[in-house]
């Protein structure tokens, strides 16, 4: 199949291979730990770049729960049947630990010519062997970094990844770092075949995960699209939710019921422990490391009111990637429907609260451009894009452009979302918006409005900037 998108991620995988080729590093071999969410294609991508680096290259994917003796011997099975030109010396080795599995690797790379080697799935083979991280370590210093290499650690728990390069452990300071994201818009609109208004629909049911976005017939409709995918209980919209969840929280009921309730509509910590607990709520020594273990696995993410003034403790929680967050909400309690032969009753469901909920889904899309996005000094600078709310929600905020976070020094606009397919953001809009502005601290009657709208705004309005659905994949187009 066709490889398409992800080209920022392949200039940068090259950028690291130049730098062994031409010898520009601090040492010949360079590392770079790549890590991402389950299911975003970090795997396709590696084999990709290795395939068109043409240079000799091994591919080693880890097995969960592998007995570690049996792993390691895959491990030179997968360098003897390589295209590195030493792979033959070491075909039928069988090392007795990750030390000596890690120096056949070193014996099978070339001295003077670069070359790639890809370990997939790495936090596996920490959890297998509490000795692989200090054998990476002693290997790479006395052997790996001497060849000219790029070392590619790959894996999904992004906590472990993490914590690979933390301080304290063996590997710290070796290695760069690169998170592989979902694709962004414009590479889905482009995958797809969709106006720019059509993109962002594709973007919040996809979430970008590749292989989803592939199954997208390119011109086909968003009420298409989910019309064909609930005629297949295995389609990859319907199955690629489950599977991701399963495989990041395997024996973790609380875990699932806390991400059901965030995926219901729940935002605040009592409401989401009231909604978990099922009979009775959460205690909050449990929901606390519950929600801190959700975040480092970048599964959910906690958003504060952006202003002048702090409010730690009026945080919200959302699903962090639009696909799970559509898949919490609607295809989690279909796909029993779909099973059974009745996708038109899945799709009755999600027709009937698509524009609301395409509303508030759509508003953490709409921050990320505009903080990409350069205003063409038509508005100040900014570092970040929020919202702000109070305890009632009373008013709302869907746009708050600030010279930093979490707290502003100065507030550079406040703005609205309105995101309706035949609606623009109208003058009743405009005069909501400006009355509620004034109880978001830092703000003042001289504070710049700005609107994002799917159908544009009407005219006269006094507004500073606005931005549609065009703008918002621009964001995301190479300039």
């Amino acid at each position: 199949m066709e490889f398409r998108g992800r080209t920022g991620d392949l200039g940068r995988l090259a950028r690291e291979y130049r730098k062994v080729a031409d010898g520009s590093g601090s040492t010949a071999g360079r590392a770079v730990v790549v890590t991402g969410r389950r299911r975003v294609g970090k795997s396709r991508l590696a084999q990709e770049f290795c395939d068109r680096s043409g240079a000799p290259y091994v591919v080693f994917q880890a097995t969960r729960g592998r007995n570690p003796d049996a792993e390691r011997a895959d491990f030179t099975a997968a360098l003897a049947q390589s295209t590195l030109p030493g792979a033959e010396l070491v075909a039928g080795l069988q090392p007795r630990d990750w030390n000596q599995a890690l120096r056949s690797l070193a014996l099978a790379l070339p001295d003077d010519s670069p070359s790639v080697a890809v370990i997939d799935e790495v936090p596996w083979l920490v959890e297998q062997d509490a000795e692989f991280e200090g054998a990476l370590q002693t290997v790479w210093d006395r052997h790996l970094s001497a060849k000219p290499v790029l070392l590619l650690l790959v894996g999904s728990d992004m906590a472990v990844m993490e914590a690979l390069r933390s301080h304290g452990r063996p590997f710290f300071g070796r290695a760069a770092r690169m998170t592989v994201e979902p694709l962004h818009l414009a590479d889905v609109r482009e995958m797809t075949g969709l106006d720019a208004a059509e993109a962002v629909d594709a973007q919040l049911i996809t979430g970008g995960f590749p292989e989803i976005v592939r199954s997208w017939r390119p011109g086909t409709s968003r009420t298409d699209f989910l019309r064909e995918s609930f005629t297949d209980p295995l389609s990859p919209l319907l199955v690629a939710g489950e599977l991701s969840l399963l495989g990041e929280f395997p024996d973790s009921s609380r875990s699932r019921a806390v991400l059901e309730a965030v995926g219901s509509g729940e935002r605040t910590f009592s409401a989401i422990a009231a909604e978990a607990g099922g009979s009775g709520a959460l205690p909050s020594g449990t929901l606390s490391p519950l929600l801190a273990t959700l975040q480092e696995k970048r599964v959910l993410a906690a958003e504060l009111p952006l202003s002048t003034r702090p409010d730690t403790k009026n945080k919200r929680y959302r699903i962090a990637d639009p696909y799970l967050r559509f898949w919490l909400a609607f295809l989690r309690r279909s796909i029993p429907l779909i099973e059974r032969g009745r996708g038109d009753l899945a799709l009755e469901r999600v027709e009937q609260s698509w524009t609301s909920w395409r509303g508030r889904a759509v508003e953490p899309l709409v921050r990320e451009a505009l903080s990409r996005l350069e205003h063409d000094g038509e508005l100040p600078a900014v570092e970040a894009v929020g919202g702000w709310w109070n305890r009632q929600n009373k008013p709302e905020i869907d746009l708050v452009g600030a010279d930093r976070e979490p707290v502003a020094g100065r507030v550079r606009f406040v703005g609205s979302v309105k995101w309706l397919e035949t609606q623009p953001f109208g003058r009743r809009e405009y005069d909501a918006l400006v009355r509620d502005m004034l109880a978001v601290p830092g703000v003042t009657a001289e504070t710049p409005v700005v609107a994002v709208s799917r159908s544009g705004v009407s005219e006269g309005l006094p507004l500073a900037a606005h931005w549609g659905p065009e703008d918002l994949v621009r964001a995301w187009q190479p300039g």
